[in-house]
């Protein structure tokens, strides 16, 4: 995606040395909609590279004592 956004600059560059007046637009249109895209897919790369947090519980003692009652004495 990143090659086809740099051909549209060049090609509009030469369209823009050309005169191609109707050339140029149609080129940022379409250089537009690439930007976009890519934007898109580093939005989404980013996302899913960030962590995740899962709420796992903070446990104070070890032992597995959880559910199991204490003796009185």
């Amino acid at each position: 995606m990143e090659e086809i956004r740099d051909n549209l600059v060049a090609r509009i560059a030469e369209a823009e040395r050309e005169g191609w007046l109707g050339e140029v637009e149609g080129l940022r249109v379409s250089l537009t909609g690439a930007k976009d895209k890519l934007a898109q897919v580093d939005a989404l790369a980013e996302r899913q590279s960030a962590a995740v947090p899962l709420g796992m519980p903070g446990f104070s003692r070890a032992g597995g004592t959880a559910g199991t009652p204490r003796p009185t004495s």
